[in-house]
């Protein structure tokens, strides 16, 4: 076989088992665990608020930063489980079952800038998709309603999954700067990245996701082109 045809036979290989599969929806663990916290604060002072979760069974990366200095008030509930079955959310108007939910009704006014920073991410490297979100802002004054959402596994029950999803769902109204970045990568085939950013005095409504069905698709023989 000449080099040139080795070469297309490699790459068509590479292709087709990069395609032959989506990312299936990864299996619950049998041990089954859940974070919940919920948050209601209202007064005037310093918020100084960090949350990390990175758990590799179910290909999750998580970070939420607040910080700041003003009146302040927030109703919050932040969920994660390794079974998607027993958290639900809604996205775009339907009850779907998810890993993690993170809904967040917020006001502030200050002086000093209130700074936040959110990501959310799926990692390829523990079987997700490559996805990320990220959303920061520093604003003197803002009104918000916000939802991220997030989803891996198939739920034991063997019920519909939403696996896999990652997004953002939010709506503000604020004075200061605001922004989003986001980006899916998946090796040989897909780049995908978004950037916006606003800064003044504002009113923004988001709704971004990225999501793969796990379903498998057909393997197209490398030598269906090729002389073999």
């Amino acid at each position: 076989m000449k080099g040139e045809q080795l070469l297309l036979v490699l790459m068509a290989i590479m292709v087709a088992s990069g395609q032959a599969l989506g990312n299936v929806a990864l299996n619950e663990p049998c041990q089954g665990e859940e974070y919940v916290n919920t948050i209601r604060a209202s007064g005037t002072g310093t918020v100084d608020i960090a949350t990390s979760i990175v758990d590799k069974r179910i290909a999750l990366e998580y970070y939420n930063v607040l910080y700041g200095t003003g009146d302040f008030e927030m109703d919050s509930q932040n969920q994660v489980s390794t079974s998607s079955g027993s958290i639900q959310g809604q996205i775009n108007g339907s009850q779907a079952p998810l890993n993690l939910l993170d809904s967040t009704r917020m006001s502030f006014s200050g002086t000093t800038p209130l700074v936040g920073f959110k990501s959310i991410k799926s990692r390829a490297f523990y079987g997700g998709i490559g996805a990320e979100v990220q959303e920061s802002f520093a604003v003197t004054e803002m009104e918000r309603n916000a939802t991220a959402f997030f989803a891996s596994t198939a739920p034991a029950s063997g019920a519909p999954t939403s696996a896999h999803l990652v997004g953002v769902d939010s709506k503000n109204s604020f004075n200061g700067t605001w922004q989003t970045d986001a980006s899916w990568h998946k090796i040989f085939y897909k780049d995908i990245s978004t950037h916006e950013s606003f800064t003044g005095v504002f009113e923004v409504e988001k709704l971004l996701k990225f999501h793969e069905n796990p379903v498998s698709e057909p393997v197209v023989s490398p030598c269906a082109s090729i002389d073999c």
